[in-house]
């Protein structure tokens, strides 16, 4: 039987970890571990007993969440989700470059906590859907080459007794909105057809341009419905928001996320955008 996720909550108000322990108590495969109020409180009981995932405020009193963070991540105490009220820009920048994992509203659902917290414990990286696209445009301006979210989290250790994969626990589910293990169902769909960015005649589609080998043949292995669902991803949209404008089940659009993934070699839905664009199914606003 896998071991539970073992997740610590750092929060300066006293009301939003009682919830937040309260929604993940009831869940089966995830144990709360610790909580405190500050994040020198929380370094100190990590360092004593470690987590899988840490659930990291920003603005707490004393020591910012984005400074812990860097601590938790050099360290090797947990890997973190930065959990906020804030969409702030310079926040979302600032936990990725200390090392943070993921970055989530506070305005998530149950679900998605649940979601993202199994992702990160698996070893991926996630953003809220809301702050993807602002990354996005800051990475492709500065030409930046395609770091995955939270790319700085690999000084971060999953947690003893728990392997880089999740200790064969499952990772996210792609339904969750944000992220899915790669590789899953890399068969192709049936009605795969060939095709090319910037073909005249088709919708949203942006202008063509000249594609890497790689990036073409990758291109070419997604079929019709993987390059709406991929130009939706990129737009910011989650896959419930998806399953909507498409008219597609939420189990659907999980399992076109997992194919784009496996076929453009994504490990993470930034990635995937980052694909997106360099590719010219949707372009930069």
């Amino acid at each position: 039987m896998t071991d539970p996720i073992r997740v610590f909550l750092v929060d300066d108000q006293q009301l939003v970890r009682s919830g937040f322990s309260l929604v993940l108590s009831t869940e089966p495969g995830i144990e709360v571990v610790g909580q405190a109020p500050d994040a020198r409180t929380a370094l100190a009981g990590l360092r004593d007993a470690p987590a899988d995932v840490v659930l990291m405020d920003i603005q707490m009193p004393g020591m910012s969440g984005i400074e812990a963070t860097r601590i938790v991540a050099e360290e090797g105490l947990g890997r973190v989700i930065i959990l906020t009220t804030f969409d702030r820009h310079d926040y979302l920048f600032g936990a990725l470059q200390a090392g943070a994992s993921g970055f989530l509203l506070k305005t998530a659902s149950a679900e998605d906590l649940v979601a993202a917290i199994e992702a990160v414990a698996g070893g991926h990286a996630l953003l809220s859907p809301e702050m993807t696209l602002p990354l996005i445009q800051r990475l492709l301006r500065s030409g930046a080459d395609a770091p995955a979210a939270g790319s700085g989290a690999g000084a971060s250790a999953a947690g003893p007794g728990r392997s880089a994969a999740g200790a064969g626990r499952s990772t996210a589910d792609p339904g969750a909105g944000w992220d899915a293990a790669p590789g899953r169902g890399a068969g192709g769909d049936p009605g795969n057809e060939p095709g090319h960015a910037g073909a005249p005649g088709e919708p949203g589609r942006a202008p063509a341009r000249e594609l890497s080998a790689e990036d073409d043949a990758a291109l070419a292995a997604l079929s019709e419905r993987e390059r709406e669902v991929l130009a939706l991803i990129a737009r910011g949209r989650s896959n419930q928001e998806i399953a909507a404008e498409l008219f597609l089940g939420q189990a659907t659009v999980k399992t076109h996320v997992s194919h784009i993934f496996a076929k453009t070699a994504s490990r993470d839905r930034v990635q995937a955008v980052l694909f997106a664009h360099r590719v010219g199914l949707v372009d930069l606003p």
